[in-house]
């Protein structure tokens, strides 16, 4: 059925579709819907979490090979893969977090996609590759950035993907730059 609303909703928007459209799209009675959802809007929910799991999927194909203390590698394959999977998804992203009920404001700071930053910024800075004083706030900070950019690359016509790529992985350098570059800029001073 998630599959056949997502068709549904990014052919005909999830406002004109119905729960008879859904349930027929996926060859299931009215009544099996209500087994699994109460509403349009359950749906919309359970698509939502779908594309979280869409994106940390290519997270975890941009993190796949990297070794365990490559930290820089994994950095970059985060945001390669993240930044990726939003684009290959955009279509998706637009329909269930524009057109179907508000989603909740923490979902921009509470969502696994932050926490799996989060955890490799404070994996990175455990282990000495870099300094990060708050890893949430810098997760939060840098997740965000990302959101916004590809949002902005979205709406104009076609991205450039391999820049856009670049771009972002600069700036989560930046961000998170290596205690040796950090030595290296105290040294000059």
């Amino acid at each position: 059925m998630i599959a056949a609303a997502a068709h549904l909703f990014q052919t005909n928007g999830v406002e004109p579709t119905t729960v008879e459209q859904i349930t027929a799209e996926a060859g299931v009675a009215k009544g099996t819907f209500y087994l699994y959802f109460s509403s349009k809007d359950d749906v919309v929910n359970a698509l939502r979490d779908q594309f979280v799991h869409i994106v940390l999927g290519g997270i975890n194909s941009g993190l796949k090979g990297k070794r365990k203390d490559d930290w820089d590698g994994k950095l970059a394959g985060w945001v390669l893969g993240c930044t990726k999977a939003y684009l290959d998804a955009a279509r998706l992203h637009d329909i269930i977090f524009s057109e179907g009920p508000p989603p909740s404001r923490t979902g921009l700071s509470n969502n696994p996609i932050v926490d799996q930053l989060n955890e490799l910024l404070a994996g990175g800075d455990a282990a000495g590759a870099w300094t990060v004083k708050n890893p949430r706030f810098t997760a939060i900070f840098l997740f965000n950035a990302l959101h916004g950019v590809v949002n902005d690359a979205k709406v104009s016509s076609s991205p450039n993907r391999t820049l856009l790529v670049r771009q972002m992985r600069e700036l989560f350098a930046r961000t998170v730059s290596s205690r040796a570059q950090q030595q290296g800029v105290q040294d000059q001073s």
